[in-house]
């Protein structure tokens, strides 16, 4: 049997065994000198999500292991059936901050299906028993107060959504700035700030997201045309984002109701400062999705996220040409993740996103999310830490905003470059060796290498130059040091992820 059949094989088992031994060898050449400029990204390129149900507590999605134990006590059926109940996130704790902190600064986005029909509580009684009429959550000052302070200490910036329900219309059903002028004055008040929010999550999705029956692309155009007014008469250091949608150009399965095209092409036509999508390359297995381990690693799943962002991108060329794109919302599966999301096979998707979305001009990454749910870069129960975490640490900590060309490769292996960060002169080169076989690179001498590797691809367990990353016994970042390269050729293991920098070249 040939080793790439058997891993196939294996990974959709228990879990697939690595090894460095293949006989097989691909060989690369990294040269630093002849490597191009061909971007910037936002210093907070690499950013993530706290949906605002974690804010609140709410119906969220059921870890896989819980999903039939839940389902024999629960009356729910049909979709309802695979979430339940969350308590609020604490976002004052230790643990969560520090690790939050390790990789900011960051955008700290807080959005999600549930911010488009929540009642912000704008005093300081006992939370309501149950929302007003036209809202079905409700968001508490000192919730919010939970957020700002958050983002505070982990150097984030709070981007956000409103809602779009009928609780925030007049008579008429003409959408109102009323609750976004309650929340942006509280937010001001405590000392912190919406730097960025897009009108509402999601419109292409708009009738899961709790708007009014029939809402189209002219309902978007005019509800947004009084959004716009409003933000830039009274917040104009907000900046606008939008659409926000998601799934379109052949990436999700149906269920779209307004194309963007519907969007962007009514009147009054909307514009927004920054031009936003949302990026699932499949939904998960809770939602009937088929994506398997033995798919994770090839190049028709990992360049996915490039033929989203395709889409997207030619619908910005088309309606509001050069402006800036985010995407605000992606993860490794929509609907919580997979299980696979939690482990080492993960990590190459999340690194390769980063990489390659940055080469194609994509200013900000927003992951979701933080810590809830399968695709989590933190452990929804425990805080700890997964591979995917200390892939994000090892970006942050490495990869500066200057993007460059990295020339080819052979298939399997992809290079990324950005300038060292904090070095303008300096180099940070990524590299992802998803083969069988050990990957030859030949690079400059004097540089240091981080090397991520595992003893299987589904572990959830990870090493840093052969040494399992862990916290430390008070829960805080190990020190993250790189090997200095003795000469000018680096071994990669198969299945294996490094990072090599240069203090200059």
């Amino acid at each position: 049997m040939k080793i790439k059949q058997f891993f196939l094989g294996i990974s959709m088992l228990s879990g697939l065994a690595l090894s460095s031994s293949f006989a097989q060898t691909t060989n690369n050449a990294i040269n630093l000198k002849q490597m191009k400029l061909i971007g910037k990204v936002d210093e907070r390129y690499q950013s993530f999500n706290v949906e605002m149900c974690e804010v609140i507590g709410g119906d969220f999605w059921i870890p896989y292991n819980l999903i039939d134990s839940v389902r024999k006590t629960s009356k729910k059926t049909g979709f309802a059936a695979l979430k339940w109940k969350i308590e609020p996130i604490n976002l004052y704790e230790k643990k969560l901050r520090n690790l939050a902190s390790a990789l900011g600064p960051t955008y700290v986005r807080v959005s999600g299906t549930w911010a488009n029909a929540i009642y912000f509580q704008d005093n300081d009684e006992a939370q309501l028993v149950s929302p007003p009429e036209g809202f079905k959550n409700i968001l508490t000052r000192s919730q919010w107060k939970g957020v700002v302070d958050f983002c505070k200490a982990v150097d984030g910036k709070l981007v956000s959504s409103f809602p779009i329900s009928s609780g925030v219309r007049d008579k008429e059903g003409n959408w109102t700035p009323k609750y976004v002028k309650s929340i942006m004055d509280y937010t001001k008040s405590i000392g912190g700030e919406i730097v960025a929010a897009e009108m509402f999550n999601e419109p292409s999705h708009a009738s899961h997201g709790d708007a009014p029956k029939g809402y189209n692309g002219d309902s978007f155009a005019k509800d947004f045309s009084v959004f716009e007014e409003f933000s830039k008469k009274e917040f104009p250091n907000m900046k606008i984002l939008g659409p926000g949608s998601t799934g379109e150009g052949g990436i999700l399965p149906s269920g779209l109701d307004i194309p963007v095209d519907k969007i962007l092409g009514a009147s009054p036509k909307p514009t927004f400062e920054v031009f936003t999508y949302h990026y699932y390359g499949t939904v998960s297995q809770r939602c009937m999705g088929g994506q398997k381990p033995a798919m994770a690693l090839s190049n028709e799943w990992l360049s996915k996220t490039e033929k989203g962002l395709e889409f997207y991108q030619n619908t910005r060329d088309k309606y509001m040409p050069n402006t800036p794109i985010w995407l605000t919302e992606t993860a490794e599966t929509a609907c919580g993740g997979n299980p696979m999301a939690a482990t080492y096979i993960d990590t190459f998707r999340y690194l390769e996103q980063l990489g390659r979305l940055a080469k194609k001009g994509v200013q900000v990454v927003m992951h979701n999310t933080l810590a809830r749910s399968e695709y989590a870069l933190l452990d929804h129960d425990t805080h700890n830490p997964r591979p995917n975490y200390w892939a994000a640490l090892l970006w942050n900590k490495l990869m500066g905003t200057q993007v460059y060309e990295a020339g080819t490769s052979t298939n399997g292996v992809d290079i990324f470059t950005h300038n060292l960060k904090g070095k303008s002169d300096g180099r940070a080169v990524l590299v992802v060796n998803t083969n069988d076989a050990v990957a030859s690179i030949e690079v400059p001498s004097g540089g240091k290498i981080y090397l991520l590797t595992a003893d299987e691809l589904l572990t959830k367990k990870v090493k840093l130059n052969g040494k399992e990353l862990m916290l430390t016994k008070d829960d805080t970042i190990p020190s993250i040091k790189g090997e200095t390269l003795k000469n000018g050729n680096v071994q990669l293991p198969a299945h294996s992820i490094a990072f090599l920098t240069f203090s200059k070249i």
